[in-house]
């Protein structure tokens, strides 16, 4: 019996040593796939809880393509919705630092129709005088700012990198100047499939962008832009027989927060 009780033990002590492994790993799967909890930075207010919408206006007909998947919100460019179908925040805000994780989740569309943006927002051009165009895997999204689109942050492949305000960059009525000033100095993007961090800091008319720890847009000035809004996630994209025919907001997001400033 003695013999039989200390064989017991062996198979005991073998068996746990193959389980064990196992079990942990089946554990830690699990917690990383779990959502996380979304703690903001001191002084700043969350505006998304890692579980659901709740604060933001699902477009009405959406159809669950704006949805929460392991603790980010997910979208798939799809929205059914017949009107807009941007994803708005319930509250206004007026001068605001906002941060928040974005990544492109994949480029199935090849945009042929890039052009090469210079660093005072004009376009390069060939010796005819003509814009020149590339060709670039693309998906597109962005921030709307005091819910106004020309006030849009964007986030896309283009080679002159995210944070660019298009709607400013693009308005020949505007000063040189201005449109330089929405152009980002940088290209601080990740790899697609990466995650990034935006820094959005708007006082005022004047919008400081950091993008990943670089300062890519410095105090621009967005004229005409309104004094309060609430804050969007953009959706871009279109398909006709099952085919994309513009970038799609094929984009996830995270830790949304917002420190509202003194006036």
């Amino acid at each position: 019996m003695l013999a039989a009780a200390r064989k017991q033990r062996r198979l005991g002590h073998i068996m746990n040593a193959q389980l064990f492994p196992a079990f942990a790993a089946i554990v830690t799967t699990l917690l990383i796939a779990a959502p996380q909890a979304q703690h903001p930075p001191a002084g700043f207010v969350s505006l998304f809880n890692g579980k659901d919408l709740a604060g933001w206006k699902i477009p009405a007909g959406d159809n669950g393509h704006w949805r929460v998947v392991d603790g980010v919100i997910d979208y798939d460019a799809e929205s059914e919705a017949q009107g807009e179908k941007s994803l708005f925040s319930e509250r206004s805000f007026r001068d605001f630092t906002l941060r928040l994780d974005w990544r492109i989740k994949s480029t199935p569309y090849v945009n042929p129709g890039v052009p090469i943006v210079r660093f005072d927002g004009t376009h390069k051009k060939d010796a005819a005088g003509k814009e020149i165009r590339i060709s670039v895997p693309d998906s597109d999204s962005g921030i709307y700012l005091r819910g106004s689109s020309k006030a849009q942050v964007n986030i896309w492949c283009w080679p002159i990198g995210s944070g660019e305000v298009y709607g400013y960059r693009m308005d020949a009525a505007l000063p040189a100047a201005v449109r330089a000033g929405v152009t980002p100095k940088r290209n601080a993007d990740r790899d697609i499939g990466a995650w990034n961090t935006f820094e959005i800091t708007l006082r005022g008319d004047r919008l400081t962008i950091v993008l990943n720890g670089e300062e890519v847009i410095s105090s621009a000035q967005l004229p005409g832009i309104p004094a309060t809004g609430p804050i969007a996630l953009q959706h871009h994209g279109s398909k006709k027989d099952g085919m994309w025919t513009a970038p799609p907001a094929l984009v996830q997001f995270r830790n949304i927060s917002i420190k509202e400033l003194a006036q």
